[in-house]
């Protein structure tokens, strides 16, 4: 496996670790403290990798030229009704804040590309962390459970699409098989497309690459 491919994974595992965290440190907030109980509101790889998700899947993308990079860690687990504040949106918040920490590493190192244009070596380190980041954000965003947009999605559904779209995101999540098979068939069906959105994005972001 050569140096890049590891590289870029090591990308993707810091930036899912941070994923991650970011659901956990966002359940503590609303008053769950399950995540930090269990010692998952830390930045230690090891504590959140999934080999399956955070290594194998990565690698085979990388390996087979995938027009984009997904994988995942560990979910940290949470209870909802734990929480003490944020209301029906509980659960949208901790969903959501996954995806904004990859939205904010994203236009963090979008600035550095722009301010040092002129190092190939900073661009390429930036081009690859705003790469992965873009693609996390908006992937996770897709309703699909048991990814993060379908826990905003349901939040923000009438009562009684909402309820009867609970029982799905339930069903799926329930048994993983059912929820990754799902994602599996996106990535299979709309792979090519969501990886060439994923770089125009990207290029929109840091200019010319």
């Amino acid at each position: 496996m050569s140096i890049e491919i590891l590289f870029l994974i090591a990308i993707l595992i810091m930036s899912v670790v941070l994923h991650e965290v970011a659901h956990g440190y966002a359940a503590n907030k609303l008053g769950d403290p399950t995540a930090r109980l269990q010692g998952r509101l830390t930045l230690n790889p090891l504590v959140h990798l999934d080999l399956f998700g955070s290594i194998i899947i990565p690698a085979l993308l990388v390996l087979t030229h995938s027009p984009f990079l997904i994988g995942w860690a560990k979910p940290v687990p949470y209870n909802p009704y734990n929480f003490q504040k944020g209301g029906r949106w509980g659960e949208a918040l901790v969903a959501g804040a996954g995806p904004a920490v990859n939205v904010v590493l994203a236009l963090i190192f979008t600035i550095v590309v722009r301010v040092f244009a002129d190092n190939p070596a900073v661009v390429e380190l930036g081009f690859s962390v705003v790469l992965i980041n873009v693609m996390l954000a908006i992937f996770n965003m897709i309703p699909i459970p048991p990814l993060d947009g379908s826990k905003i999605l349901e939040s923000i559904l009438p009562a009684p699409l909402a309820l009867q779209y609970g029982k799905v995101r339930q069903m799926l999540e329930i048994n993983p098989f059912l929820g990754f098979g799902a994602v599996i068939l996106f990535i299979v069906l709309f792979g090519g497309v969501f990886g060439n959105f994923i770089f125009s994005v990207t290029r929109a972001l840091i200019g010319a690459y």
